[in-house]
């Protein structure tokens, strides 16, 4: 198990982590619909109630949160551990949300999409000029499940592209350099990469039905959920089920370094402090916040707050 310690606890399944150059953390409690943020001491204050299921979360250039709002999930316990199922019964749409931090005001930004409307938003990276991608992992229901992709839009709320259609698009990523975004496939135990060529655009693939090359692969049921860029480059993935935890990939060889964590749904990772090489992880069944040191810093992203 990696060296690690519990800053809170009790918290109703903490996803998209934000590291605040306050040294608190924001994220949030899907099963709750609310934002929160957790205090270098462990204390929690309430910052906004979207409902739904506010799952991936980024500071944006204007110091605002925005939020992915995948609608909301049905909920069990099994021994113990808080597990998401399929779309809550009071589903109401997928959405990208804006949240100033220090209101709790609450702007519904996107949920049409060409088509239809977005289904599960999960994941979100902000670029360098002040757009960000985005995925949108889909829906479960009892008529089928809906697919979604990789979303590239504006932050005033004015554009929103489909740049890839796929299924179980969770985690998002942007190399160091901002010329590759890093996808993760939840089932399917891919990380895929995608050259892009413009705003919302990546480069096409030889098979439409295959989109992006990949990065790496996963044997049995290694299940994938968000991830992290180090300064390296190396993708930092969180892994779900056979081998809980994070995973450091090499985004050229493939290569992958573990990071064991206690809990079946380790969702996610992220870097701070003042060398980055504090890490904040989700141990999201058990409802805690772990934090620990990284070999090497993570990737600085393109707003703080």
């Amino acid at each position: 198990m990696y060296p690690h310690s519990i800053v809170a606890e009790d918290l109703a399944f903490p996803e998209g982590p934000i590291w605040m150059e306050d040294g608190s953390i924001v994220l949030v409690e899907i099963a709750l619909g609310q934002v929160t943020r957790v205090l270098p001491d462990g204390r929690k204050q309430v910052i906004a109630k979207p409902g739904g299921g506010p799952n991936g979360a980024a500071i944006g250039p204007d110091g605002a949160l925005y939020v992915c709002n995948n609608g909301g999930f049905k909920w069990s316990m099994m021994d113990g551990l808080r597990i998401p199922g399929a779309q809550a019964e009071d589903y109401e749409t997928g959405r990208i949300e804006r949240i100033d931090l220090s209101t709790g005001k609450i702007e519904r930004l996107y949920q049409k999409i060409e088509g239809g409307s977005l289904s599960g938003p999960n994941d979100i990276v902000f670029d360098s000029t002040g757009g960000f991608w985005f995925t949108d992992l889909g829906k479960h229901n009892d008529m089928g499940t809906t697919y979604g992709g990789l979303y590239y839009a504006k932050a005033d709320g004015s554009s929103i592209t489909c740049a890839v259609r796929g299924p179980n698009m969770n985690g998002v990523g942007l190399s160091p350099d901002g010329k590759t975004v890093y996808t993760a496939l939840t089932t399917e135990r891919l990380v895929l990469a995608f050259d892009i060529t413009g705003p919302g655009t990546v480069a096409p693939s030889p098979l439409g039905a295959a989109p992006g090359r990949i990065v790496t692969g996963y044997a049995t049921r290694v299940f994938l959920d968000s991830m992290a860029i180090e300064a390296n480059g190396n993708i930092a993935q969180a892994t779900l089920l056979d081998h809980p935890g994070i995973c450091s990939i090499h985004p050229t060889t493939g290569a992958h370094e573990w990071f064991d964590f206690p809990d079946l749904l380790t969702t996610n990772i992220v870097f701070g402090g003042a060398d980055m090489m504090d890490a904040w992880v989700c141990l999201s069944t058990t409802g805690k916040l772990a934090k620990c040191r990284w070999p090497r810093p993570g990737l600085k992203l393109a707003f703080y707050a």
